[in-house]
C-alpha cells in the first residue's frame, strides 16, 4: 500500500484507520455564528423556507440575533418573503449580507441577480461551493442562530451543508400525507447517519379553520406528523395550518408580520437547548 498522502477524496480503501472526517468550515473572521439548524424535507412544495422564514422570525422576536442562509440556490426565496432587495456590498473581508425589517440578517444567490426570475442553471459542484462560500465569506457578524433553508431532497446540497457546515441540528418540514411522512424519513434517516440531531417536525398545511364554523377541516387527510415523529425519533412536532395569510405576507415582503400564536413554541423550545 502506497504511503498515505492526507486526503481520502480519490482513496479507494473505505476501511483506513487514517481515514477521517472533513474539517468543518469556519465562518469569517468578522463573525461569530454560536448556533446553525437546518430546515429540510425530502419532498418540494411542502413550506420548508416559509417554515423556515417562521422560526427565525420567531426567534427573533425573542431577542435573539437571527441569520438565514438560503441553500435553496436554485429556488430561493427567502428574500422574496422578507422584503430584501439587491442590497449586498463586499468589502476586504467578505460579503456583508441583506437585513430585513427587524434585522434578520439574510444571504441568497437572489441578492445576486440583476433579476429575480433569472435561473440558476447550475451543476451539484458549483451549487455547492457557493454554498460554502455563502457561510465562510459573509460577515455575519454574531449570531445566535443561523438558519438554513435547504433545498428539497438528500443530494448534493444536502451532504455538502451537513459534512462541511457546523450543523447543531435540523428541523423537518412534512404534509398531511403518508408519502410525504416517508419522504421526510429519508431525509432524517441520511441525518442520523451524518450524526445530525433531529430536533423537531413541522407538519404544514395540516388544517384549514373556517371563518364561519370555526372548525378545523382537514383538506389533505388527517394529521400524521405525531405519527411520523413517533417513528423516526423525533421529539417536538408542531402543526401549521392552511392559511391565506401566508401568501399575502410572504408576496409583500412582510412575512415577520405573521403571528404564530404559539404553534411553533414545542420546536423553538428545542432548538433553544442547543
Amino acid at each position: 500500500m502506497s504511503e498515505c498522502s492526507g486526503s481520502c477524496g480519490s482513496c479507494g480503501v473505505s476501511d483506513c484507520g487514517e481515514r477521517t472526517a472533513p474539517a468543518k468550515a469556519a465562518p469569517n473572521k468578522r463573525s461569530t455564528i454560536k448556533h446553525m439548524i437546518g430546515v429540510v424535507s425530502g419532498k418540494g412544495g411542502v413550506g420548508k423556507s416559509l417554515v423556515t422564514s417562521l422560526l427565525a422570525s420567531e426567534m427573533r422576536k425573542k431577542g435573539y440575533n437571527v441569520g438565514i442562509l438560503d441553500a435553496d440556490v436554485t429556488g430561493p426565496s427567502i428574500p422574496k418573503s422578507f422584503g430584501v432587495g439587491k442590497t449586498l456590498s463586499a468589502d476586504a473581508d467578505g460579503i456583508n449580507p441583506a437585513e430585513s425589517a427587524s434585522g434578520i440578517k439574510v444571504m441568497s444567490v437572489n441578492l445576486m441577480l440583476p433579476q429575480d426570475d433569472l435561473p440558476v442553471a447550475w451543476r451539484g459542484p458549483v451549487v455547492s461551493g457557493v454554498i460554502k462560500q455563502f457561510f465562510d465569506e459573509t460577515n455575519w457578524g454574531d449570531i445566535d442562530y443561523l438558519f438554513v433553508d435547504m433545498p428539497p431532497g438528500t443530494s448534493d446540497v444536502f451532504l455538502t451543508v451537513f459534512q462541511s457546515l457546523p450543523v447543531d441540528g435540523i428541523v423537518t418540514v412534512s404534509a398531511p400525507q403518508e408519502l410525504v411522512g416517508m419522504i421526510v424519513g429519508k431525509a432524517v434517516n441520511l441525518a442520523k447517519s451524518l450524526e445530525v440531531p433531529v430536533v423537531g417536525l413541522v407538519e404544514n398545511m395540516a388544517y384549514f379553520k373556517c371563518d364561519e364554523c370555526d372548525k378545523e377541516h382537514h383538506i389533505f387527510g388527517e394529521p400524521q406528523g405525531a405519527e411520523v415523529a413517533e417513528r423516526y425519533g423525533i421529539p417536538a412536532v408542531a402543526t401549521l395550518p392552511m392559511d391565506p395569510k401566508f401568501a399575502r405576507l410572504v408576496d409583500a415582503g412582510k412575512v415577520e408580520e405573521y403571528d404564530v400564536a404559539g404553534a411553533l413554541d414545542a420546536i423553538i423550545a428545542k432548538v433553544e437547548e442547543f
